[in-house]
């Protein structure tokens, strides 16, 4: 028996191979097939699953181009691709030689079978979301003056009361909508991790759950909503519960802060230039295999397109050189030219979202979150001293802490998570 140290075995027509547990599922014209250990994933086409089907049922090399020689007239070499499946991690053994495998990514809560929370695909747990919601909806038709304002934040005269309440409450509900996530992927044989991650100016948690790309669409897509769903379920909870207080109490107040800290986050998932949930869905509705990476590919290829063509015109060049200068050789560098008809379409209408949302996201920081967080922070240390009494003195300090707090964290995770993932994942 050979070993890695003797080197890469050489693959014969002969050489039979030993595939790891492998997941395939249709999709459109390809097929997805992945290993949800090492939660890698590929798509490949009707040849190829044919291919990993035949090879796994021990067919060697030899016989399996001959069987799909027979089947689709069309030659193969399965040499190379059983280097491809070795490459992703795909096969275990070629002939006597044992492939060195990678070790697995750890997943949060490993201790969390997919038997405990099997309830949370159950058909039925659409309906009960969609019926609480319907409920709070006519409560607020009756009574829009539970409508919650952002003046409801302020339930407390002491600003660090309300801030470290606040903090805290967002908090939860950010661990509670990416736990969502987690326990319906983990129910669909998902093992899914939980880390911080930054989208732009935000600081946001996330959850890694690659390897849902092999569950049915339904399935899918409850995963993708199931955060959103939570922060719905909560928000509806709360309406009904504030219809039974008493308007003025305490109760009262903190109950409406609560529900608008539990509405704030459903606008951003909306930016789907930044990934958000509903980007997973309509990545997944689209069926396309990496639309923000495709998008930005063509954004940046259009930009260097227009760049071109301003340069052209500046120095005065001809309309026929400025046309050669955009024309058939320039197609050939359009990365959503190797893409399928239907990916091509929303590749390139989504590239137009990514722009024009990053620069108005970017705008936004540049013009309103950075001048704040730095007026903020001023007004802050200006508020430090023995004059200012003891709650001025608290107010203060916990302004500089939480603030400082989330910008250093961001600047932790942003260089922690420097280098781009490839996931389905969901914040």
């Amino acid at each position: 028996m050979t070993t890695a140290a003797d080197g890469p075995p050489r693959i014969t027509p002969t050489t039979r191979v030993l595939l790891h547990d492998l997941a395939v599922r249709r999709d459109r014209d390809e097929w997805i097939v992945g290993r949800m250990t090492t939660r890698t994933f590929v798509a490949l086409p009707a040849a190829g699953a044919r291919a990993v089907e035949l090879l796994g049922a021990g067919l060697s090399v030899g016989r399996t181009e001959e069987s799909l020689r027979a089947e689709t007239g069309e030659e193969f070499d399965i040499a190379d691709f059983v280097g491809d499946l070795a490459a992703l991690g795909f096969v275990a053994r070629i002939g006597d030689h044992a492939v060195p495998d990678a070790e697995p990514p750890r997943a949060s809560l490993p201790w969390l079978r997919p038997r405990h929370v099997r309830l949370a695909l159950h058909p039925v747990i659409p309906l009960l979301v969609g019926a609480l919601l319907a409920a709070a909806a006519v409560v607020l038709v009756r009574r829009p003056d539970l409508l919650p304002g952002y003046r409801d934040l302020l339930w407390s005269r002491h600003g660090s009361v309300v801030l470290l309440s606040g903090a805290a409450a967002g908090w939860t509900l950010l661990l509670a909508h990416e736990l969502a996530h987690l326990v319906t992927a983990r129910a669909a044989g998902v093992p899914g991790k939980m880390r911080l991650g930054t989208r732009l100016q935000f600081l946001v948690m996330q959850t890694d759950i690659s390897g849902i790309e092999l569950a049915p669409r339904r399935h899918r897509l409850t995963a993708y909503l199931a955060g959103i769903a939570l922060n719905l379920s909560v928000a509806s909870s709360l309406v009904l519960v504030l219809a039974l207080t008493e308007t003025g109490t305490t109760a009262h107040r903190l109950l409406a802060a609560a529900l608008l800290l539990a509405l704030l986050p459903l606008p951003f998932q909306c930016m789907v230039f930044t990934r958000t949930d509903l980007y997973f869905v309509l990545q997944d509705l689209t069926g396309c295999r990496d639309l923000y990476g495709d998008g930005l590919a063509y954004a940046r290829y259009r930009a260097r397109r227009s760049v071109r063509s301003v340069r052209s015109v500046s120095s005065m060049r001809t309309v026929r050189t400025v046309r050669r200068g955009v024309g058939a050789g320039d197609r050939d560098d359009d990365p959503s030219a190797r893409l399928p008809a239907h990916e091509r379409r929303a590749v390139r209408l989504y590239s137009v979202v990514l722009v024009v949302g990053t620069a108005a996201c970017l705008t936004f920081m540049a013009a309103v979150t950075l001048p704040v967080d730095v007026a903020l922070l001023v007004r802050a240390v200006r508020g430090l001293g023995p004059g200012h009494g003891l709650a001025g003195n608290a107010d203060a300090v916990t302004v500089l802490v939480v603030l400082g707090g989330v910008n250093v964290l961001w600047l932790v995770t942003w260089w922690r998570n420097r280098r781009p993932r490839r996931s389905a994942g969901a914040t």
